[in-house]
């Protein structure tokens, strides 16, 4: 049976979805779901400190100018740990330990010949396929099929209940300090929720955009899914929309139809919660049909007092 170190959360859930959990020795510091993952090892870390959405940026964009690593590989954990497989990322340097820093050094780090799997996806179809792959590698190629098969119905079935609902048009907020809007599937989940996505485009990066675009889109609602932080956290990282001169003129403030997610466990992780996000998106856009439970753990609706109204 192999050894598997995930040094990717949504690879790491999928593990566990496959059930394989067992075969995990390893993992991210960013590995946090199911609970049972955070008592594995730890192997990396971040290259920088943490701060407001603002000084997280401007960290992260001064250490990619410099050609240096955002996170740091733990070689003697990972040699003690000697896995067979090793589960990562070639997508975002931002999100997780890329390909690229592995590929070279793996097997002299370790001291022994270690198969790295690698997922770039940017739709859904993406997601399924790299929960196939993920499968092959562990050896249950059959039982990803069926899981696979199981989250893509449900995303169908989502979608027959809100097809032909109103579309309001929509804008997912991927980080708050610049201004990001998300991209590659969050647009095909809020397609599938019901909306119409606004400046995000399926299958591409999240795009930085200026308060010009948002002013102009004038979204009839806006969702924050902010990157690696969970619901308080995004709350609290809310002062330089909200303090913003243009964020009381915008049509979702006006109406009180802005909306705080958990973007850390949702919307922002590759992996089988990617149903559970366009869940909480359908419950977003249309609570008269969807009621999935999601509303004050994964989701909140912003309070008129905290919007500035």
């Amino acid at each position: 049976m192999k050894r598997v170190v995930s040094l990717l959360p949504s690879a790491t859930e999928m593990v566990f979805a496959l059930g394989c959990g067992d075969r995990l020795v390893g993992r991210s510091h960013e590995c946090d779901h199911p609970e049972s993952a955070s008592a594995l090892p730890v192997c990396t870390r971040a290259s920088f400190e943490d701060g407001t959405s603002r000084e997280i940026d401007d960290r992260v964009t001064s250490r990619l100018q410099q050609g240096l690593s955002l996170y740091e590989v733990d070689l003697g954990r990972l040699r003690e740990l000697a896995p067979d497989l090793v589960l990562t990322q070639d997508q975002c340097r931002v999100c997780a330990v890329h390909r690229s820093e592995l590929e070279a050094s793996l097997d002299e780090w370790t001291g022994r010949r270690v198969e790295i799997v690698s997922l770039a996806p940017a739709r859904l179809a993406d997601v399924w396929s790299d929960l196939q792959r993920v499968g092959e590698a562990l050896g249950v190629a059959e039982t990803a099929g069926r899981v696979g098969a199981r989250l893509a119905d449900r995303v169908t079935e989502l979608g027959e209940r809100t097809g032909d609902a109103r579309r309001p048009g929509v804008v997912c907020l991927e980080w708050i300090e610049p201004l990001m809007v998300a991209g590659n599937w969050v647009p095909e989940l809020v397609a599938v929720a019901g909306g119409r996505s606004l400046l995000g485009r399926t299958g591409q990066h999240s795009p930085r955009v200026d308060w010009a675009a948002l002013r102009a889109c004038d979204p009839d609602v806006i969702v924050v899914t902010a990157c690696g932080f969970d619901l308080p956290r995004t709350r609290r990282e809310m002062t330089p929309l909200l303090d913003h001169p243009e964020w009381p003129e915008l049509r979702a403030v006006q109406t009180g139809r802005v909306f705080l997610t958990d973007g850390n466990a949702y919307f922002n992780r590759s992996g089988p919660r990617l149903v559970e996000s366009a869940e909480i998106l359908a419950e977003i856009l249309h609570p008269e049909r969807c009621s999935f439970g999601h509303e004050g753990r994964a989701f909140a609706r912003l309070a008129p007092v905290d919007a500035g109204s």
